[in-house]
């Protein structure tokens, strides 16, 4: 009889299936979260002498949505603290992606699917995340709280503004050390309550993405089916974002959102991967309307670094950005949005950041416009705008 034969191997096909399905996330990054060439990346030494210098700053990484330590260096996606203190990076915003579409695309999605779960399945998440939004948010928070608690003083926590000013002060005295501040992508962790909002302020995050790439409850997305401006409750979330000094993210937001928060805004904007339209079309790119509205409320602009923002995997397609940008609104509303580890495909890692500086120099930029772009127009605004002590 061959019933026992069969008997026998069963566990082995499911030891099997269950190794696939562990390992996936692990493949998925590496392949997902790409460089268009490896380290190392060169620059001249003219260029290094300027970025040794600079305080620099991104708004936006992705890495806590992967299980990698970010503690040790890695010879796969774009950032890690090592790396980023090899490349002198002083201030890194954390962003925490909780759902994502089946078939996610930049035109439309709809909401009824999600492909965080399986994810947050085969990373081994704790039960509770997946089936809440909310808790997927808190559970990366708490990574981040982890990794700064390990990491001896050189990832610290920003929460306020006394936080940030005593952060910068030791990084003059030794800048082997990384801010980190935390933000979401999009509000769907809310799941429709304004009390949540409490609890992700509890937990660290003080900038707000809006939406990401779907509609909802706060309002549509600029891949979303509807597509439109702030709903009732958005209404009250922007309220309670101003009034908590939470910084809000337009990243991902429709046309009609924009125009609906920055009728509401009383303090700065911040939209923290974006591509622009003047040099690069696009359904989330901001139009020069769009660009002049944000930097009004004192807000800054943070330039992407992948092909649907600057159309093309190169420096020059993201210098080529920030040009048009500071030529239109003016060189303190520019700032870097990496979108490292956010499954783009991107020029280099975050160890490259010098070709960036390089090519700034190339550009004609000047030193005090390139320490701007690079990080200081971030830092001030973070200095005037997050909440006190």
């Amino acid at each position: 009889m061959r019933t026992r034969p069969l008997l026998l191997a069963l566990p082995l096909l499911a030891l099997t299936a269950a190794g696939i399905f562990f390992s996936l996330p692990n493949l998925l990054d590496r392949r997902m979260n790409s460089v268009e060439a490896p380290a190392p990346y060169p620059a001249s030494e003219a260029a290094l002498k300027v970025h040794d210098k600079l305080f620099i700053a991104d708004l936006h990484d992705d890495v806590l949505l992967w299980e990698r330590d970010l503690l040790k260096r890695h010879s796969y996606g774009h950032s890690d603290l090592p790396r980023m203190l090899e490349a002198r990076a002083a201030l890194q915003v954390f962003s925490t992606v909780t759902k994502t579409p089946r078939g996610m695309n930049i035109q439309s999605n709809s909401a009824d699917s999600d492909n965080i779960t399986l994810l947050a399945m085969a990373q081994r998440w704790p039960r509770a995340t997946w089936d809440s939004l909310l808790q997927r948010a808190l559970y990366q928070a708490e990574k981040l709280r982890l990794a700064a608690a390990n990491s001896d003083g050189r990832l610290v926590l920003i929460r306020t503004r006394g936080d940030l000013a005593a952060f910068v002060q030791a990084w003059q005295q030794d800048p082997q050390r990384v801010a980190a501040l935390l933000s979401t992508e999009g509000l769907h962790p809310l799941e429709g309550q304004l009390s949540n909002l409490d609890r992700l302020y509890d937990a660290g995050f003080r900038i707000a993405g809006l939406t990401h790439f779907f509609d909802n409850e706060v309002g549509g997305s600029a891949h979303g089916l509807m597509k439109g401006g702030l709903t009732p409750f958005g209404r009250q979330v922007i309220d309670r974002l101003q009034e908590k000094s939470m910084l809000i993210d337009l990243a991902h937001a429709s046309r009609p959102l924009i125009d609906d928060v920055l009728a509401m805004a009383t303090r700065p904007l911040l939209v923290t991967h974006t591509g622009v339209e003047g040099t690069c079309p696009g359904p989330r790119n901001l139009s020069d309307k769009h660009l002049q509205g944000i930097a009004a409320t004192g807000g800054v602009i943070g330039i992407g670094y992948w092909d649907t923002a600057v159309c093309a995997t190169s420096v020059a397609a993201i210098v080529k950005a920030i040009r048009y940008t500071a030529d239109k609104v003016g060189v303190d509303h520019v700032a870097l949005g990496s979108d490292f580890n956010g499954t783009v495909h991107t020029p280099f890692d975050v160890t490259g950041l010098g070709q960036l500086t390089e090519a700034l120099l190339e550009a004609g930029f000047s030193r005090s416009d390139i320490a701007a772009i690079m990080g200081g127009n971030v830092q001030r605004l973070l200095l005037a705008n997050l909440p006190g002590d």
